[in-house]
């Protein structure tokens, strides 16, 4: 079977995630889209609620399950028998990071990293614009799916 993990933090997922997620979907037999745990980090959603929504905009995608993880993500790999990481580049700054990171992964464990080049019309998001522009009243209607842009006004509308 061939797996792949499709690493990151979702704080939250946008749809340029979900478009790397989908297009990993096509690839391999099984993808799992696994949420950092980063304690030193405080996120808007809980681990919990990345967990929940990434479940249900992926829930279409029968190959696709969605865990956590916190360490080295090859480790991860490693102990569920992972050969592949697939990641989204958004730009040059994104492939000068990500290479070195593929680099290290492949040296410490022999894991690949398929560096795929995200959509066009996605190639500006991040999670952290996202939460920016939402946090300033902005439209991001378009750039999550419907079940995050919900939960990202009402925690929005939490906090104020």
């Amino acid at each position: 079977m061939r797996r792949a993990v499709c690493p990151g933090s979702y704080d939250p997922a946008t749809n340029g995630h979900l478009d790397i997620i989908e297009r990993a979907a096509a690839l391999f037999d099984e993808v799992v889209v696994a949420v950092l745990i980063n304690k030193k980090k405080q996120g808007l959603f809980t681990i919990d609620e990345r967990l929940d929504m990434l479940r249900k905009v992926t829930q279409g995608l029968p190959n696709v399950r969605v865990d956590s993880w916190h360490g080295l993500l090859v480790d991860y790999c490693r102990e569920h028998d992972i050969a592949a990481i697939a990641k989204g580049l958004r730009s040059v700054s994104d492939f000068d990071y990500e290479l070195q990171m593929a680099q290290m992964n492949r040296e410490l464990t022999g894991v690949e990293t398929l560096l795929m080049s995200n959509n066009p019309a996605y190639s500006f998001l991040s999670s952290s614009l996202v939460k920016e522009v939402a946090t300033y009243g902005g439209d991001v209607t378009d750039m999550v799916p419907p079940i995050v842009h919900e939960r990202l006004k009402a925690k929005l509308a939490e906090q104020s």
